[in-house]
């Protein structure tokens, strides 16, 4: 990697520079305003912050987690905090002190993942501070309308009508749209690759986890300011118990992960490719398939099919033996071995339970690039590139050909045997240098 490249990926982005300046901003106006005029409702602070740091510390946040929320509950309780009636004389510093309590409240959970070494990150807090605040500069208007009990204090809930309900959830959506938005810069500023695709994988993931936090915001919000702010406990049951079902998914998937991790060696250690070659392919077919725009799912449907697209080739009687620069050149193998190769792999990608696609993609590996689809089309490129670079024979000392070198051998193949598209893509993940080698 250049070391131009170095510094251009170590240089933080603009659009980063101002979610963390805007976060950081709310937070310390926040802290100033609480320090200065006290907390306007103490026990709802406490009840709400207590919930938020329950939620951390229930959350995942090690790295690789699935979850695109780590910490659901936590930001259920944050935006419910978010939707509260304060009262009129502390009205025009609420946005202030909820992002204070807010970002308190994160940080004291994250303390039990940071000892073990896996806190949140700081986009994590980021997001959390400003999507809080937007939504309870959304809900300041609402609350400005509703109705006062004898004491002069805003009530919500029945009393308040349906459609205050309604504006309610209209502010958690459109909170989260804007978090989308803020999660897809902010992802495009740590990898570089599209925003397109990024935003659609936000969008896509809403009506989950998404729906259940807003909904819950919402019951929580209403339950606090009608029975108590004591009641959040019954009401958020139900989701930390989701929050806990999910981990156990998250913790089985890993697993799962692992063995076919596992599988993918297989071929390596039957001496067909070089150490570490499957994990390499995937990772690099991965970053294509990020180039081509793919969806979260195709991206994992490519991983686990780059994974194991050569485990066919444990029916050869011999590995094909490498040529005159020490590497078994991409295609080496006869039309008919490779289609044997990739019809037994596809039946062997059958018996491991994965996506009917995953087998698609290893068996149809064989075929004309034209006739394949793309994921088949990136894992052929990615694997030809890592057997060029890494070489092929195991413990004959293969001569690696070097990346440029690698790249202009597949250039010149783009008639017949590799989609020039998908090449023109690894170029440009080359020049990134996100899985140089």
């Amino acid at each position: 990697m250049s070391e131009s490249v170095r510094r251009a990926r170590h240089r933080t982005p603009p659009e980063v520079r101002v979610a963390v300046g805007a976060a950081g901003a709310a937070t310390a106006a926040g802290f100033c305003w609480t320090l200065t005029h006290g907390l306007a409702q103490p026990e709802a602070a406490l009840a709400f912050g207590l919930l938020i740091v329950l939620g951390e510390v229930a959350g995942d946040h090690r790295a690789g987690a699935p979850a695109r929320i780590p910490a659901p509950l936590a930001t259920a309780g944050a935006l419910g905090y978010a939707l509260l009636c304060i009262p009129a004389d502390a009205a025009g510093g609420a946005v202030l002190e909820i992002a204070a309590v807010s970002f308190t409240a994160t940080v004291v959970g994250a303390v039990p993942h940071v000892a073990r070494g896996r806190g949140p990150t700081a986009e994590h807090l980021v997001r959390r501070v400003l999507g809080t605040a937007f939504a309870a500069a959304c809900c300041r208007p609402l609350c400005a309308g509703a109705p006062v009990d004898g004491d002069g204090g805003p009530v919500a809930g029945l009393a308040a009508g349906p459609g205050y309900v309604l504006a309610l959830l209209g502010v958690l959506a459109l909170t989260a749209l804007c978090d989308a938005v803020l999660a897809a810069c902010l992802a495009r500023a740590r990898t570089g690759w599209p925003y397109g695709p990024l935003l659609r994988d936000e969008l896509r993931a809403l009506p989950g986890v998404g729906s259940a936090m807003c909904a819950t915001g919402v019951v929580i919000a209403l339950a606090a300011q009608v029975a108590g702010p004591w009641a959040l406990p019954v009401l958020s049951l139900p989701l930390l118990l989701t929050q806990v079902s999910f981990r156990r998914y998250a913790a089985v998937r890993r697993t799962y992960r692992q063995t076919i991790a596992s599988l993918a060696r297989a071929t390596e250690m039957a001496g067909y490719h070089s150490q570490g070659h499957a994990h390499r392919v995937a990772a690099l077919s991965r970053a294509i398939g990020r180039v081509r725009g793919l969806s979260e799912r195709e991206l994992d449907v490519l991983e686990q099919a780059a994974l194991m697209h050569d485990l066919g080739k444990l029916s050869l009687a011999d590995p094909v033996p490498p040529g005159g620069d020490g590497t078994v050149p991409p295609g080496a193998e006869s039309l008919a071995d490779r289609r044997r190769v990739a019809l037994l792999g596809g039946a062997v990608v059958r018996q491991t339970g994965v996506a009917a696609e995953v087998a698609v993609v290893v068996e149809r590996q064989a075929e004309p690039y034209r006739d394949q689809p793309v994921a088949a089309r990136i894992v052929r490129v990615a694997a030809a590139y890592d057997v060029l670079v890494a070489g092929n024979a195991k413990g004959e000392g293969a001569v690696a050909a070097g990346p440029l070198a690698a790249l202009e051998r597949l250039r010149l193949a783009t008639a017949d045997e590799y989609d020039p598209v998908v090449v023109d893509a690894l170029r440009e993940v080359l020049a990134s240098g996100v899985c140089a080698n």
